[in-house]
């Protein structure tokens, strides 16, 4: 029996979110509008886990959080941390490589609104689950609530007992531990719910049980 799949280029499994492709692939034709496929080196340490991909960001470019204010905050933190070797991601053509760190998202297509239904959460997770499994990080960091409870269900975890807090840790078995972080989002970064202090706090720690 064949492994399961890490990414499906191709998947059409979830018709709302592939219908919205599809309308903004009319309206948009430069955008990637497809599954976003995950971003840095299959045996990296840190897995990245966000919520989807975003209208102007990854769905157009085809790369997690590149082109987006998302991504403005990530990528200079994770080069402050020799994670990635630039601080800037404007485009998969921009020579941007990540170091022992990976970047996916629990829902792999754009959402309407950037809200994922639960059940194309779900359907999405057997995605994530595949790559966790292939991947077999120390340190999976999740950004946000929904990314959280995808990790979790994904590990075979269930919400009580891993009650998502910004900072917080939980342990997953198997010597990995999953990290929570506000998402890095333009309200959160704006409104100073997420600082960059409270990130690199966050990075510093995650750096210190990887090395």
């Amino acid at each position: 029996m064949n492994a399961p799949s890490i990414f499906d280029p191709a998947c059409t499994r979830c018709p709302r979110l592939a219908g919205h492709l599809a309308t903004v692939r009319v309206e948009h034709p430069s955008y990637h509008a497809a599954p976003v496929a995950p971003f840095g080196p299959v045996d990296a340490q840190l897995l990245i886990v966000g919520l989807a991909p975003g209208m102007h960001g990854a769905n157009a470019t085809g790369r997690p959080f590149t082109g987006d204010h998302a991504g403005i905050l990530l990528y200079q933190t994770l080069h402050s941390f020799g994670f990635a070797s630039q601080p800037q991601a404007v485009g998969r053509d921009d020579g941007l490589a990540l170091l022992g760190c990976r970047i996916t998202n629990a829902v792999k297509c754009l959402p309407p609104q950037n809200k994922p239904t639960p059940v194309e959460i779900r359907s999405c997770n057997g995605y994530l689950a595949a790559e966790i499994a292939a991947v077999s990080p120390r340190v999976i960091l999740a950004l946000g609530r929904i990314a959280h409870d995808a990790v979790l269900r994904a590990s075979n975890r269930t919400p009580a007992g891993h009650r998502f807090a910004h900072g917080a840790e939980h342990d997953l078995g198997e010597g990995r531990v999953l990290f929570d972080s506000y998402h890095c989002s333009r309200y959160n970064t704006q409104t100073r719910r997420l600082t960059p202090e409270m990130f690199e706090a966050l990075f510093r720690e995650i750096r210190t049980r990887l090395s």
